[in-house]
């Protein structure tokens, strides 16, 4: 029995609009997109506005020139060597591929500056102009720069060269990683759209509010009430 209709039903209404809106959300009506997408996108392009660290590392790296390295790397296929090798060729220090295994002597200033000018190109979204220059999917370039720089940290590591592994691992984070997460994604300032982020916080905490109050309605309507 429901011991207060008005009660019951004023929750009944809300929880059903609750749903329309659920339904609308989930919706390809955002310009093309459901509302979460729409969102994942408009928050992805914002916080990529303000995670362009490149041009720091590329002044940072400069402390490197003149710095020579001599590490032996290994990859786990020889596919993985042969798609790596250009990479080091490209910043002008002498590699020599064997198997697996790469020997790798040179300038890690040069390293570092063929990688950030690279990870600067993916991130300004020009996937086709690394492609072109390693005759390989754009993505994977990048995906082979973390491998490579990742073997490299633990070679210097072995050698007890702390200072150029530390940057290396800042290169991979700040660089490598943020041109992966962030290419094809057009960065935007968050003034540019701070109303529909302000209407998306806002909307957020009512819609969570509106459930809430909806199921408490429902329950007190029909005559569930929490006692102590």
């Amino acid at each position: 029995m429901i011991a207060d209709k008005k009660e019951f039903y004023t929750g009944a209404v809300l929880m059903l609009g609750f749903i329309i809106v659920l339904v609308l959300i989930f919706s390809p009506i955002f310009a093309g997109k459901n509302g979460l997408d729409y969102l994942d996108d408009l928050y992805n392009s914002i916080s990529k506005a303000s995670a362009y660290y490149i041009p720091k590392l590329k002044e940072d790296a400069k402390k490197f020139d003149g710095t020579n390295i001599s590490v032996n790397i290994k990859m786990k296929s020889e596919e993985d060597a042969k798609q790596i090798e250009p990479l080091f060729g490209k910043s002008i220090v002498n590699v020599t591929r064997t198997g697996t295994e790469l020997k790798v002597e040179g300038d890690l200033g040069k390293i570092f500056a063929n990688c950030l000018e690279d990870t600067d190109t993916m991130f300004a979204n020009d996937g086709a102009k690394v492609s072109g220059k390693y005759n390989y999917e754009e993505k994977r370039v990048l995906y082979n720069w973390h491998k490579a720089l990742s073997a490299t940290d633990k070679a210097l590591k072995k050698q007890e060269k702390f200072k150029e592994a530390n940057f290396i691992g800042k290169v991979m984070k700040k660089g490598v990683e943020c041109s992966y997460n962030y290419y094809k994604i057009k960065p935007q300032k968050i003034t540019e759209r701070v109303g529909v982020v302000l209407f998306s916080l806002i909307f957020y905490v009512v819609y969570t509010m509106w459930y809430g109050f909806s199921i408490l309605l429902m329950f007190e309507g029909w005559g569930i009430r929490l006692s102590h």
